[in-house]
């Protein structure tokens, strides 16, 4: 999505863990994109991400987009030894996104504008069994603060986009065998696409997910259990 952006010749604030990575990446972007500002971060240390987010405002001059992106696809069986699993899941996932969502908002509310997209998932939609549970929770929350943010600023310049993609082919999708899965060439276009429409609500790729999404929301638990 960086590179995306970059073409279109944005401004862009690059946060992730691993510094080198980072700085990599954004030599590779500067050459297209307006201005690039690069922080490590880890949204799993909560008091860094407020500082980290304002030291990326005052570089850039603000921040008109904030994609909170960060994820975690660990976890086992609920009861079966692996609690610590589930709960770094839930940390980066919810605790650290939560983290994201407040610094975002505090910049968006001083300036009085600003786009909030929150990467959340398909598996949000209905709670997921097995070493999946944990995960579907995380994003699951991820939506309702989505929800709750579109509600209370229904009438104001701040837009939230709740965004919800099926499988990628990304880091944390690897070994995951399905016919579903989708390059990450047209993933990335289709988030690219559905961020700039700044929808309250988008299912990426549409096809065919939006036919899942519909099944998942509406079908008895009893038939929904065959599609999870």
């Amino acid at each position: 999505m960086a590179r995306a952006f970059a073409d279109k010749g944005r401004s862009l604030a690059l946060c992730a863990r691993r510094a080198d990575r980072l700085d990599a990446l954004a030599d590779e972007l500067r050459p297209t994109a307006a201005q690039v500002a690069t922080a490590a971060l880890d949204v799993t240390d909560t008091a860094a991400v407020p500082t980290v987010f304002r030291a990326l405002h005052d570089e850039l001059g603000g921040l008109d987009r904030v994609v909170v992106n960060a994820g975690l696809g660990k976890g086992a069986p609920l009861g079966t030894g692996r609690a610590d699993a589930n709960i770094e899941t839930i940390t980066t996932n919810l605790i650290g996104a939560l983290a994201q969502i407040e610094a975002a908002m505090e910049i968006f509310r001083a300036q009085e504008h600003g786009h909030l997209v929150l990467i959340s998932s398909m598996s949000a939609v209905r709670g997921l069994p097995k070493a999946q549970a944990a995960y579907s929770a995380s994003k699951a929350g991820l939506s309702a603060l989505g929800e709750g943010l579109q509600a209370e600023l229904a009438s104001s310049p701040i837009t939230v986009s709740v965004i919800l993609p099926g499988y990628i082919q990304t880091d944390i999708n690897a070994g995951v065998k399905t016919a579903l899965m989708t390059s990450q060439a047209k993933g990335v276009a289709a988030l690219v696409s559905a961020i700039e429409r700044e929808p309250a609500r988008a299912v990426v790729p549409t096809w065919p997910w939006i036919g899942i999404d519909a099944a998942l929301r509406h079908l008895p638990a009893s038939l929904a259990r065959r599609l999870v």
